[in-house]
């Protein structure tokens, strides 16, 4: 029997084929792939066996395994599902249709303020060597890793942002945070990454700006005390070694 192939039966499958996407995604940027690959290959298993070939006694111990299997994912993916609904609940997808219905109002003077004196401070503090952490607000709110620090608000400014990371500085070992074109705390506290397939020779600001990006949306700059070198830290994965020039442009997409 022929079953009609209509436009809502395409737009189906492009909204599972996105929503796949971003899952896999999301589980990639957390170390969870694996797990996810686990988790898919079940599902066809679980299809197979109880929708194909109707193989009853099997099908219906794999259905007890499924029936109960939607709260085990909420324990085993209760951080991506908590970051899932942050992003959705953040102005992001505001933001985006914005930009589509308005898209003549896109012009050089809404580059973010904090973009020159901040790639400015890099550039200074990689050539002297001076370590620095600089995570900047996306969408997410960072307010959480702002009380694991020193708070306060002050205007950006390269001058500052180096004089916060001199070696005698009391809160040059924390992170700082940037927010809405302000400085908004320093020497936090941020979330370590655990991934085994990390470069051995990223050191604990890697490993933390990566951290951050796996929980957050946030941008996070490492400059490295040792190699001098300058490194940024978004959606999950890692740039290392980046100029100057390069800083600026991943700071200033949104992507």
């Amino acid at each position: 029997m022929w079953i009609p192939f209509t436009i809502k039966d395409a737009i189906d499958i492009v909204l599972v084929a996105v929503f796949m996407f971003y899952v896999y995604k999301v589980l990639k940027n957390s170390g969870s792939r694996a797990l996810f690959m686990g988790i898919i290959s079940f599902i066809v298993l679980w299809i197979l066996i109880s929708q194909v070939l109707q193989m009853r006694l099997m099908g219906a111990i794999m259905d007890k395994f499924v029936s109960v299997g939607v709260l085990v994912l909420v324990i085993i993916f209760q951080e991506e599902i908590r970051r899932f609904l942050a992003t959705l609940g953040s102005a992001h997808s505001m933001r985006f249709l914005k930009k589509i219905f308005d898209h003549k109002r896109e012009s050089n003077d809404e580059l973010p303020k904090y973009v020159a004196p901040v790639v400015l401070a890099c550039m200074n503090m990689a050539r002297k060597k001076t370590g620095a952490l600089i995570a900047i607000q996306q969408q997410m709110p960072l307010s959480n890793y702002e009380h694991t620090g020193e708070m306060f608000k002050s205007d950006i400014n390269a001058r500052l942002i180096e004089n916060i990371f001199f070696k005698n500085s009391p809160l040059h070992d924390g992170a700082m945070i940037i927010a809405n074109n302000q400085i908004r705390a320093a020497g936090c506290i941020l979330p370590v990454a655990n991934d085994l397939d990390l470069n051995k020779d990223l050191g604990l600001r890697h490993r933390s700006a990566l951290g951050l990006a796996q929980e957050t949306d946030a941008k996070v700059i490492i400059i490295s005390e040792e190699r001098g070198s300058i490194s940024l830290a978004y959606h999950g994965e890692i740039h290392v070694d980046i100029t100057a020039d390069e800083l600026q442009k991943l700071l200033i997409n949104e992507a």
